[in-house]
């Protein structure tokens, strides 16, 4: 792994994130599929403090040194964020080759009430991966129709959710990094900029357009999958409203574990409306009122126990969880949708457990309580997202204030 070149960028997200500094020289980037590393996870937290959410950090990284001293779990800052990607920001992309595209597009036009400009209709072969020109055959069409004021896209398919060893998202997004289907287990040629970032307008600031799949297993999953991602807005952080749940998950596969360490202490985050828990456990079983469950396994058992409210997320940590047709041989993503969550990440190639190739869990949740869009916030918290798909109802925000 190019440690260098990792704690450089991990410098220039500030001292929030120095945590991972130690995780990274304790050598998390190891195989899933191979031996985990030998450091000792980290140890049971004290009683939590509320962290202080909105603030943006503006002191050094801590030297690693100093940062593989750290041991017990901390909240990290996260920037103030206002505003939020709404309909009016979103394209929709309907291939007219799938029968399911069709019918989860149409449904998805009348759900957020999008207008005809905002939706193209291309035609895609039915298979999983994109070679690289078809690809930027595609690219080309998008580019070409969305104009600058288009932050966002929801791409009504299933597959193909993969360009050779990229994401579709992150190639829509980031662009094609072939290089890295030469070194899967690799940093990838480009890091999000949108990373814990404080922009709500990712293509006028940034040159980087969101994506998520209206992804599940049928048509029936993905318009429940819509409708939830509906009614979740405005739902959640009112006051006097039961609090959620944001379950944080160290399993016994301590490779799919990596990003453990950096779980936020557990406890009540009364300003949010958030009950924090972190469980060393195998799976969750009949909990009730979920808007995050975080782990790392091959399979998740018992997810058909899961209570989720509107809007909730869940994904776990494995190799190819976005292998999203059932060819794997590890759960997919859509078994998070089928199971009642809102929105879910996984990898369509190899990561070798890099953390910053998943879904950094804090940040995810700070981001999402300030209310941020569920795409927003999915995108803020993942570091190096190139072999990573985002599915769900992407403008989803039961933070959002009206």
């Amino acid at each position: 792994m190019r440690i260098g070149m990792t704690v450089k960028w991990l410098r220039s997200q500030g001292a929030g994130l120095s945590l991972l500094v130690a995780a990274l020289l304790c050598g998390c980037g190891v195989s899933a599929q191979g031996k985990p590393p030998a450091a000792a996870p980290a140890p049971s937290a004290p009683p939590a403090s509320e962290p202080a959410p909105f603030v943006a950090s503006e002191a050094p990284a801590a030297p690693a040194s100093a940062a593989m001293a750290v041991r017990s779990p901390a909240w990290i800052a996260v920037p103030r964020v206002a505003g939020r990607l709404t309909s009016k920001d979103l394209g929709l992309v309907i291939n007219s080759a799938d029968p399911y595209s069709v019918e989860v597009g149409e449904f998805y036009i009348r759900a957020r009430r999008l207008s005809p400009e905002q939706v193209l209709r291309v035609e895609l072969p039915l298979r999983a991966r994109l070679t690289p020109d078809e690809f930027r055959a595609f690219d080309r069409k998008v580019s070409a129709y969305f104009g600058a004021d288009t932050q966002a896209l929801a791409l009504a398919w299933v597959k193909p959710f993969a360009v050779a060893c990229n994401s579709i998202t992150a190639a829509l997004g980031l662009g094609f990094d072939g290089e890295l289907c030469e070194r899967s287990c690799d940093p990838p040629l480009r890091f999000s900029p949108y990373f814990n970032s404080v922009s709500t307008r990712p293509y006028t600031d940034l040159g980087l357009r969101l994506s998520m799949l209206l992804a599940a297993d049928d048509v029936d999953s993905a318009k429940a999958m819509i409708e939830r991602g509906v009614a979740s807005d405005h739902t959640l952080g009112l006051r006097g409203a039961p609090p959620v749940n944001a379950w944080f998950v160290i399993t016994p596969d301590r490779a799919r574990s990596s990003r453990a360490v950096f779980f936020p202490p557990p406890g009540q985050l009364n300003r949010l409306g958030i009950d924090v828990h972190v469980e060393k456990t195998t799976a969750l079983e009949n909990v009730d009122r979920v808007l995050l469950y975080l782990t790392g396994l091959v399979r998740v058992p018992k997810l058909d126990t899961i209570g989720w409210v509107p809007g909730g997320v869940g994904d776990h940590l494995t190799s190819i969880g976005g292998v999203l047709d059932g060819s794997g041989s590890q759960m997919s993503a859509t078994a998070w949708i089928a199971s009642g969550a809102t929105a879910s990440y996984g990898t369509v190639s190899e990561p070798c457990s890099h953390p910053q190739k998943f879904p950094f869990g804090q940040v995810l949740l700070l981001q999402y309580a300030q209310g941020s869009s569920v795409i927003e916030a999915y995108w803020k918290s993942v570091a190096w997202p190139q072999q990573g798909v985002f599915i769900g109802e992407p403008l989803a925000a039961p933070f959002a204030r009206r």
